[in-house]
């Protein structure tokens, strides 16, 4: 077993060290996983294990479908419905990160959404960082982990929010989901997410009645950089 999905698992488990080497996740707060769509597998962390002593053969391998660890001696992480939930709900997703990164996990407890106030905002998420409900008693009683994920859905199916153009979510008093095309741009969208929980913050602490910026300026950053016009970086 250890020996089968080596590029997944290797590079799951190099965006979970970078999680905690970034300080985006203390302790073992966190979690990173990918999916290789077609052979029907997600990758993800192991449970309670410190990043720096992971190592790619004890990333947890998950069957996409039934949710069944393939290796009944890894115990994956306790976020896992979370995760096979997204995949399953938003099939251009590649890879997930989960973090408890400070600022915002701030805002994920005020249980209110991250404004765009600027264009390092724009450049990654088009429009606000939207927050979801808090679960009912009962969902956290009878299913949490995957619950967690339904209201996720929810948010985005009631908010007609594109999770290509708006890749994460804040989980109403619990903390930031991230996502991307791999596990790689998740990672570097959920750094972008901290960087602009920690801005909105500031800027809101020096003018509390700022506004988001113009829906102009807003396109212009976004579409720059995402989409097929786009014209930021180098042609591949």
């Amino acid at each position: 077993m250890n020996g089968e999905h080596s590029s997944l698992r290797s590079a799951v488990c190099e965006a979970n060290r970078q999680i905690g080497a970034l300080g985006l996740a203390p302790l073992t707060w966190g979690n990173a996983s990918a999916v290789d769509r077609e052979a029907g597998i997600m990758a993800i962390k192991p449970s309670g294990i410190e990043y720096a002593r992971l190592q790619p053969e004890n990333m947890s391998l998950v069957d996409l479908v039934t949710g069944e660890p393939l290796d009944p001696s890894i115990r994956p992480s306790s976020d896992t419905d979370t995760h096979l939930l997204l995949y399953r709900s938003f099939p251009t997703i590649g890879g997930i990160v989960h973090t408890h990164s400070r600022y915002a996990t701030v805002w994920a407890q005020a249980c209110r959404e991250i404004p765009c106030l600027g264009t390092t905002h724009a450049d990654h998420f088009f429009g606000p960082v939207p927050v979801t409900r808090q679960l009912t008693e009962q969902e956290i009683e009878e299913n949490y982990v995957l619950n967690t994920g339904e209201v996720i859905v929810e948010r985005f199916e009631s908010g007609q929010i594109d999770p290509d153009d708006v890749p994460g979510v804040l989980v109403a008093c619990h903390g930031p989901f991230v996502w991307g095309p791999t596990v790689e741009k998740a990672l570097e969208n959920a750094l972008a997410l901290e960087i602009i929980a920690h801005m909105a913050s500031e800027s809101m602490r020096l003018s509390s009645g700022l506004g988001p910026i113009p829906d102009a300026l807003l396109k212009r950053h976004h579409r720059r950089k995402h989409g097929p016009g786009a014209t930021y970086g180098q042609k591949a």
